[in-house]
């Protein structure tokens, strides 16, 4: 396997590139559907799972839930603690997600946005024994992710994004043998070259919904773009989990 440059990757080039795509109103729309799919109330503790910048755990506790927010990359925590508006109170924590201080504390835990599948299988696992283990009983695990089937249909070998005359570029291949994308970005931004590579493991419903109830989760649901059927044009795949 490949390794995986965490710190180069999660910068604040990374922000940078995603920031015009994570709009307000996409942010709002999104924390609507995850408050649905949960029937999320106020006074409900939340853990936001690999929270990046707090765009998501941010407007949950604003709605009036518990969040505590854990991410590994400081740079995104301090970002989500200045957005955090005035009387907003998120519990933002530097942390692995393979490795959870919490036992029987959360009604839910949300891994958004591609945030699960960055590490050897053994490790994936051990991420959803944790979000396990955190939950209370009857507590729901809401995952959103990339359909792999997507993947697969519309699979190219390169991905340029710019903006403002920067620009970032994937070289990517699809490993058939471990259902991971390997990535090897090259970031050219105010004059500067940084290059960085990357894995995302992907995942069919049936898999990843294997996993879960290995884990001891009772049931798994799967939902597509804005919680609709998935099919095998979603560009995204939500799973839900309940304890």
């Amino acid at each position: 396997m490949s390794e995986f440059d965490f710190t180069a990757l999660f910068s604040e080039d990374y922000l940078y590139f995603y920031e015009p795509h994570l709009t307000p109103e996409r942010n709002e729309r999104e924390v609507n559907l995850i408050w649905n799919l949960l029937q999320l109330q106020a006074g409900m503790t939340v853990l936001d799972l690999a929270c990046g910048h707090g765009r998501i755990a941010n407007l949950l506790a604003q709605r009036g839930c518990s969040v505590t927010g854990l991410d590994a990359t400081p740079l995104f925590l301090e970002k989500a603690r200045q957005e955090a508006q005035v009387g907003i109170n998120v519990e933002y924590i530097q942390g692995d997600m393979r490795s959870l201080p919490w036992t029987e504390h959360f009604d839910c835990i949300i891994n958004w946005f591609t945030a699960f599948g960055y590490f050897d299988d053994e490790d994936n696992r051990q991420v959803l024994a944790e979000a396990y283990r955190a939950l209370k009983p009857g507590g729901k695990l809401l995952i959103e992710l990339l359909n792999l089937y997507r993947i697969l249909k519309e699979f190219r070998a390169d991905a340029v994004t710019e903006r403002d005359s920067n620009y970032q570029i994937d070289r990517i291949r699809f490993d058939v043998c471990t259902n991971r994308t390997y990535a090897e970005r090259t970031v050219i931004r105010d004059g500067q070259v940084r290059r960085m590579n990357y894995f995302v493991r992907h995942f069919t419903f049936t898999e990843l919904q294997e996993w879960l109830l290995q884990m001891g989760f009772q049931e798994v649901q799967g939902y597509g773009n804005d919680g609709e059927l998935l099919t095998l044009d979603s560009r995204r795949m939500i799973v839900l989990a309940i304890k």
